[in-house]
Formats: structure tokens, sequence, C-alpha cells
């Protein structure tokens, strides 16, 4: 099929000019129109200026794109969703916030503060020559000019000032940071009794009718699920590379191609004294720095025993002088090149002339050589192997996934041809619409399972399409058998509904019993021995929970401790019930050290809680207003 519409492109050029010029005529039009209307309407305002749906559209398809670089197996569905798009809206109305905050208040820095910024932040440290300044080719591969860069860089830190002042300059007063310590350390003498299910379990004998009235009001609980019993081929880089042929002679010939993979890097060892004299000094500076060089080398060469003791009091490199300008091991690339060039053409040894670098002049000692090995044929064939066949399959992969696709498509019915022809694995799988937890692999993505349960491949049990996963990996299902979702007869979960029902009224019963206990306990007077009723005690915190749940500890401390004792109840399901009686407040442990250890991070908390009400105060100066168009659920552009 593909061969015939490949073979005869002209003729379906002219078809298609003929079925869709009138169409366009007619319909395209208005079309166009509305769908431009559609891109430049706003679906937010900030400052009296619009945020269009191009621009939305375009931030949220620059989102998609950076988080599939992160990600790279990542479904683009699950990154398109109205929640995603909606992040993307809030992110835009952000920086259009505080770009406008920040013109407005004259925090975006003039050239000479912007050169400054651009020079000492670390960040930026790739983008600069070794000067100072901007590096345009490394711009210009980011498709920016040095004025869009400037622009760009002027408006990322007068943001920062916007709120990066108001966070910077909180100021958390100690009683805050104190009162904060105080009520997460602070300790309660606390008396409790725990009501658990499980002692009531044995108790409950639940009735055909209570049962079959339970599996009537509750039958959703108890629903099957659609699932699919599927096979399914994966086409990738592994299964390609399995059919690559590779003979010994392709071995030999790509060892004999890349000896330098197989060759251990050689490294030398050398030492040096270096006397200063930086490229922009004048000439009869650097002259004298040679002279002085050359007298040195004079009396090394005259005694080269004692190049170590010259080193160190004559070099003026204070790195390698203390030891005797020892340099130790290093390979190419690692110097300067007049440097490098002069230690790797020396012997083992040899002592150099003065070599010139920007640095200054240098007397150069080879002191070892290691390295520069050849590893035998045999002891790499394997790894050889190895990256011819992954070559190999890389350069077929693009053939058989267009084997594969045509494949599966042009004999539906089945899976077999396919899996003959390119010598791949039949899998099989029961699946649901949603991949299941724990799911790896094509059995993970929501996009085949969208092509399993598609009416064509569920009714007709066609094979879906190829469903490119990402990183070379192409599969397709065939739905075997389908079962629809059902709520199953009462017969069939009756150990599930009996289960769920037993637990349900023995967690009523253990309820039932402990609220008695509280209200006892409410009527009891302060005075009173609660052993009998109460049969846990001790000091409760969140650091020293006495193995109770933490829904408890925190319904202990947060009780009010106006009138003690106070007496609560707390309900924890299917758990059970706990009763516990409040007697005493203690003071927190340690808390004049607590306050010092987490003070750095309660002013963090307390800036970026200033920042944010800070944020909200500028959106209702700016009159920030999201419009209708940016509430409603969009539906995204991607996954398609």
């Amino acid at each position: 099929m593909f061969d015939f519409v490949r073979s005869h492109n002209k003729l379906f050029q002219f078809i298609l000019v003929i079925l869709i010029f009138p169409s366009f005529v007619f319909f395209g039009v208005q079309g166009y129109t509305q769908f431009k209307d559609e891109a430049s309407a706003p679906v937010a305002e900030v400052d009296g200026r619009g945020i269009t749906r191009a621009e939305w559209d375009q931030a949220h398809q620059r989102t998609v794109e950076r988080m599939q670089r992160q990600m790279p197996g990542v479904d683009v569905k699950l990154l398109d969703t109205p929640q995603m798009r909606q992040q993307t809206l809030d992110s835009l109305v952000r920086d259009r916030v505080l770009m406008v905050a920040a013109g407005q208040d004259h925090l975006l820095p003039g050239d000479e503060r912007l050169a400054r910024l651009f020079k000492a932040d670390p960040q930026l440290a790739a983008l600069r020559n070794p000067d100072g300044t901007v590096n345009k080719e490394m711009l210009s591969a980011q498709g920016m000019t040095s004025e869009s860069f400037a622009q760009q860089l002027r408006t990322e830190y007068g943001v920062l000032q916007v709120l990066g002042a108001v966070q910077r300059t909180a100021v958390l007063p100690a009683q805050s940071s104190r009162k904060a310590v105080d009520a997460f350390l602070q300790r309660r003498e606390v008396q409790w009794q725990l009501f658990p299910v499980t002692p009531y379990l044995g108790q409950i004998k639940p009735t055909d009718e209570e049962l079959a009235a339970y599996f009537k009001a509750n039958a959703a609980r108890f629903q099957r699920p659609e699932q699919a019993q599927i096979d399914y081929v994966v086409l990738d880089l592994a299964s390609v590379r399995k059919t690559v042929p590779v003979s010994a002679d392709d071995l030999r010939r790509f060892y004999a191609e890349n000896e330098s993979r197989y060759t251990a890097a050689e490294e030398r060892r050398a030492s040096h004294i270096l006397i200063k004299s930086e490229k922009d000094q004048a000439p009869e500076q650097r002259q004298k720095a040679r002279e002085r060089a050359e007298t040195l080398l004079t009396e090394v060469r005259r005694s080269p025993g004692r190049f170590p003791d010259i080193a160190r009091q004559q070099s003026q490199d204070p790195g390698s002088a203390r030891q005797g300008g020892d340099l130790d091991f290093f390979g190419r690339g690692a110097m300067v090149k007049p440097f490098e060039d002069a230690v790797f053409a020396m012997k083992k040894g040899e002592i150099s002339p003065v070599v010139e670098s920007d640095f200054g002049f240098h007397i150069i000692q080879l002191t070892a050589v290691r390295g520069g090995e050849k590893r035998p044929f045999e002891a790499v064939r394997a790894e050889i192997e190895a990256q011819v066949r992954e070559q190999g399959a890389r350069a077929r992969f693009a053939e058989a996934a267009e084997q594969f696709t045509n494949g599966v498509f042009e004999q539906p019915d089945s899976l077999q041809p396919v899996t003959e022809r390119l010598g791949l694995e039949k899998r099989t799988a029961t699946v649901q619409r949603t991949p299941a937890p724990g799911a790896q692999g094509p059995l993970a993505s929501a996009k085949l399972l969208a092509a399993v349960f598609s009416p064509e491949a569920v009714t007709n049990k066609r094979n879906t399409e190829a469903v490119d996963l990402g990183g070379n990996q192409l599969v397709s299902a065939r739905v075997v058998s389908h079962t629809p979702a059902r709520v199953p007869e009462l017969s069939e979960v009756l150990a599930e509904v009996r289960a769920s029902v037993v637990r349900e009224q023995a967690s009523q019963k253990a309820r039932s019993e402990g609220q008695a206990r509280l209200q006892a306990l409410k009527a009891t007077a302060p005075g009173t021995d609660l052993k009998a009723m109460l049969t846990g005690r001790g000091e409760v915190s969140r650091t020293q929970p006495q193995g109770l749940p933490r829904k408890v500890v925190d319904a202990i401390l947060q009780t009010p401790v106006v009138a003690l004792p106070a007496a609560l109840g707390v309900d924890l399901g299917d758990e059970g019930y706990v009763v516990a009686r409040v007697t005493k407040v203690l003071p927190a442990e340690g808390a004049e050290a607590a306050v010092a250890a987490i003070a750095p991070q309660l002013a963090q908390a307390w800036g970026a809680a200033e920042a944010a009400a800070y944020y909200e105060t500028l959106k209702k100066r700016l009159k920030v207003e999201i419009k209708p168009a940016g509430k409603a659920p969009a539906t995204g552009t991607q996954g398609s």
C-alpha cells in the first residue's frame, strides 16, 4: 500500500488539491479567521496588558519539551492535562507581574551594573570569555544576540530583586521562633486507652440478609474493572541488535580503525621551575624574565640532581615550588599547549630548553612516563563485538521501524508475520485502561493502553498502530480477549463482602465502647484513680509518641488545655478508637538549642511567606485578571 502511494506521489498531490482547495475557499477563510481570533484572544491580563492564548500555548509547548528532555520516556499525554496547562498560565502571569513590578520600581540594572553582575555570576561562567566579555559564539548557538541576551539578563536580575528584596530582609522575631519551637516540642502528661478492632472481629457473625444488603449498597466497591488479554511485540535496539551479523573480519577492521580506544592514555610526570611574566607585560620585563630563566637553566643542567632544591628556592609557581617543582602525572590537554608540546617531546630524565607560555618561562624536567600500552585484540574482542552490533543496530533501526510499522498495519489480523520477519518475541499480558501499579516498559505506557482499548482493537481484534514509546522503541498489541467492566454476583465475592461487613461492624463496636468510655471519663471526678479506665500513661510529644498513631498524638497536642484534665476521643476508622486524658503540660526540652538549630529554616519559611503575601499584593496592584478562556479546562496541543 505505502509503495503504491510513494510511486504515485504526484497523482495523489493533484487529487488532494482538488479535494481541499474548494473546501478552503468556502470554509477555510472563516475557520482561519476564527482560529486567528482565538489565538490572539487574551486568557489573562496584567496591568492592562493581555496574555494571549498563543503565548500560553507556546509557553506550555516549551514546558513540555523541557520535561521531555528531563524524562525521555515520559508519555506526553501526562504532561498535557488541564492542570499542567493551568500551572503554565499561572507561571506566565507570575513572570509578567514580576517583570512589570521590576520596571515600575526601577529595579532593572543599568549597563555598568549589568556588566559587573555578568562577570561575577558563577552560573554564567560558560558564557564568558577569559577577559570577562560575553562569548558571542555560545549565544549564537542558543539563537540569541548580545542585545537580546543583555535584555533577558537585565529582566532576570530585575525580577529577582522584586521578591528577593522582601524574602532576604525578612526578620523572624525571637518570640515567634520560641513559640514555634514550643508548639512543636511541647510535652504533655497523658493517660489513654486503645480500643482496637481486632478483638471484636471474632464476635461478629453477619447474617445472609446483612451481607446481601451490604453488597447491594456497596456494589460499586466490588466492581471488576474492564480488562483485556493481549499479545504484543516490541521493536527496540536490543531486538535489532540480535539480528546484526558480525564477522571476524569486521571486528579486526574495527580494532585497526580505532586503535586509540584500546591504547591506555599516555601520562607524563614532570617538574618545572617557573619565572612569572604575564603575556601583556612590557617587552623589556619579559626579556628580563627570560634571561633569569636562562641563567637557572644553565645551573640545573650543570647539576641536574639539584633541580628540586632550585625549584623550591627559585620557582614562582607557589603550588609546585613546595614540592620541588613536581606536577605529578598528567595527560594531554591538562597543560597549556607550549608546555604540553615540550613535555610530550622529551625523554625521561631530560631537561628542556626555556619554554615560553602565557604565564612566563618554564624549565621542565621529565621524571616519569606511564601508559601508552595497547590492549591485544583478543582481550577486547567481546567489547568490540558489542560496539559493532550497537552501531549496526542503530544503522538498521530506521529500516526495521518502517518494516514494523507497515507490517502491523498491512496484516492487521495477526502479529505473527512481523514477529517472524524481524525476529521479535511475542509477549502476553492482561491489562486495564490505566497502567498497573509498578508496571514497567510498554505496559506502563498510557498511549499504548489507549490504543489497546480503542474500538477498532477491542471490537475487530485488529493490531494497534505502531506506538512510538520514545528512545528507539516501538510496540504494537492485539486484543485476544476483552472483558467489560461488570458488577459480579454476590456469590463470586462473598468472602470479600463478609470481610468488609465484619470489619465495619467491629469498627462500630470499638467506636461505641470507646465513646462510652469517653463519656464516663468526662463524668469522673478529677482525683479519681483511672487505672481501670485508662491503661496507658506517660509523657507524649512529637518526638516521643509512645507508640501512639500520629493522628492521636496530633489530637492530644492540639487539645485546648485551659482547664485540666482534658478528655478527648480519636476515631481511627477501621483501626479502632482511642480515649485519652491530658493531665499536665510540660515545657519543651532543649528549646533554646532547638531555636538556634532551626532558626535559619524558620527565617527562610517566614521570608517565603512574606514574599508570597507581597506577590498577592502585587497582583491586586496590577489588577491581574484571569479571563474565562484561561479558567476553563483547555484542550492541549500535545499528545496527538
